[in-house]
């Protein structure tokens, strides 16, 4: 009898771990090649994990709810034949170690020459607790001794401390205000370019009164950490422009029925806008790009992220890829497609990667205007603002006119570090002037 190793799969570019949600065979279960053997969730997507192979279970390395890193051996299928190893192990091993081997994305400054601090070990010898080689070198780039260190908590197997738990800790450690120390409050000592400082130990005060704790559920983290991580590398700046949709709220109202008829397909503002978008990056392309350590990535595929909210209030982001090549109708079917399936979680993990630009209508919870945080690694996102009807100045042949118009917001945040506010708010303009251009003489 030859053994198969399942593999935990790499998910995503971005993706180095995934958490095992339930087992759906066990140990001696018989599978069929592509039978489903377990369920996982990355901070992307939930996917199930079919069997490469027919055999039955032999062992299962992992429980439910343990973080494993992508290529690691999660179970053991037994199966009849000369044993192999599956050429994907190496491949994947060769993924992590040199995406761990890569430095930052932002270059930390060379501190002035101080003495050598000890290198924080990958166990304590009195927990015996493991860090991998990417927490220890963020914890030593941060200053951050082992005794601190082992006050992290990890939500990995065994408590093991993540990359996005480390990243977490130093974000809000940097930003803990330093409040006044009473002479009874215990002081805890940092290194600070070689010397001693003195800062107080950080304690949560323990709720009081009528409230209810409710612990946030596995997307929900992912989500805060996605954002805290975003508001860390970027310098956010937003600029805003108020664009006249009359035409366009016109046009949707006398043609909506004859596009359902014609394409099946409701209608909706989003892929007008998201039109008028791709026409400005095609205009702008340096907002369609990311940031790699000193390198600036140029996108050429135009692949559009629509943050789409979920039934428990989560938040999710399918793209439409290459939608520089769809036209209105086109658009209108991924839209609706994308949004429709986000709801019912059957989003497939490749439908939320590789976005180059994000939108998100906050319109539709009768904002009027928003500031959102930029999807990583992207560095722009636009916001769309409810419609209202509103007094305008409308310059006519017969002189400037008062009229009752369709006015909405938009907004755009940006990556200050590659966007200055020329690019910023000059592609901001260009789609406004697109909305405000738009050709109500187009047939159906």
């Amino acid at each position: 009898m030859a053994k198969t190793e399942l593999l935990m799969p790499k998910m995503g570019e971005s993706i180095m771990e995934a958490t095992i949600l339930k087992w759906v065979k066990n140990v001696g279960d018989r599978v069929e090649e592509d039978e489903t053997i377990l369920e996982i969730a990355t901070d992307k997507v939930d996917s199930e994990i079919p069997s490469p192979v027919d055999g039955v279970i032999k062992e299962i390395m992992f429980q439910e709810d343990d973080v494993v890193e992508i290529g690691k051996v999660i179970a053991i299928i037994e199966t009849e034949g000369q044993e192999s190893e599956p050429p994907a192990a190496a491949i994947i091993e060769e993924e992590i170690k040199a995406i761990k081997a890569e430095p930052p994305a932002q270059e930390i400054p060379k501190p002035a020459p101080q003495k050598p601090q000890p290198q924080v070990s990958s166990s304590s010898g009195s927990s015996d607790r493991f860090y991998s080689p990417l927490v220890r070198s963020i914890a030593q780039k941060e200053g951050i001794s082992m005794e601190e260190l082992e006050q992290v908590p990890g939500t990995g197997a065994k408590g093991r401390v993540t990359k996005k738990d480390i990243l977490s800790y130093v974000s809000n450690r940097s930003v803990q205000s330093a409040p006044s120390v009473s002479k009874s409050e215990p002081v805890k000592k940092a290194q600070s370019n070689g010397h001693s400082v003195s800062r107080p130990a950080v304690s949560t005060p323990a709720p009081s009164g009528n409230v209810e704790i409710v612990e946030m559920d596995r997307m929900r983290k992912l989500i805060a950490d996605h954002m805290v991580m975003s508001k860390h590398t970027s310098p956010h700046v937003t600029s805003f422009v108020e664009a006249d949709v009359t035409n366009i709220v016109n046009w949707r109202n006398a043609n909506k029925k004859a596009f359902a008829d014609k394409y099946g397909e409701k209608i909706t503002f989003t892929p007008i806008f998201m039109d008028a978008i791709i026409r400005a990056i095609k205009d702008y392309p340096m907002i369609n790009i990311s940031v790699d350590g000193s390198n600036i990535v140029v996108k050429k595929d135009i692949n559009i992220g629509m943050a789409a909210a979920l039934p428990s209030g989560n938040l999710i982001v399918p793209v439409i890829k290459n939608a520089d090549f769809l036209n209105l109708p086109g658009l209108t079917k991924s839209v609706n497609d994308l949004a429709n399936r986000a709801r019912a979680n059957k989003l497939k993990p490749e439908e939320i990667q590789d976005g180059t630009f994000t939108v998100t209508n906050v319109g539709t919870f009768g904002n009027v205007m928003g500031t959102p945080i930029i999807n990583q690694p992207q560095v722009a996102i636009m916001a769309l603002g409810a419609i209202r009807k509103k007094p305008a100045v409308v310059e006519t042949e017969y002189g400037d006119l008062i009229a009752i118009r369709q006015l909405m917001f938009l907004s755009l945040s940006y990556d200050h570090r590659v966007v200055d506010g020329f690019l910023g708010g000059s592609f901001l303009k260009r789609v406004a002037e697109y909305l405000e251009a738009f050709d109500t003489s187009q047939n159906i």
